[in-house]
């Protein structure tokens, strides 16, 4: 392994323990995809640092646990921020 993979996959589940960030926004941070964080955090660091794998293992858990909640609540918002216009306001000015 590179030392750039082993260095970034260090930095990476420091960041994770210490935000609780989800991947995608750590993917984001780093200018890498979400399947790089990813193998990086499940594969890798357990070779290099089984501490702070341990604890980012946790963390992502969680996160996995909390996913159905979090799309649900994106929904959410999405069609709250598409309001449509009243029914009692019309449209086109009526001429009387």
């Amino acid at each position: 392994m590179h030392d750039y993979i082993k260095e970034r996959t260090i930095k990476i589940g420091t960041c994770i323990v210490e935000t609780k960030n989800t991947v995608r926004t750590i993917a984001k941070e780093f200018g890498v995809s979400k399947s790089t964080v990813h193998k990086d955090l499940t594969e890798r660091l357990p070779e290099i640092n089984p501490d702070l794998a341990n604890q980012v293992k946790h963390i992502l858990e969680y996160h996995k646990s909390i996913r159905h909640l979090r799309g649900g609540e994106a929904t959410k918002i999405k069609y709250r921020k598409s309001t449509h216009p009243k029914q009692s306001e019309p449209l086109i000015p009526v001429k009387s």
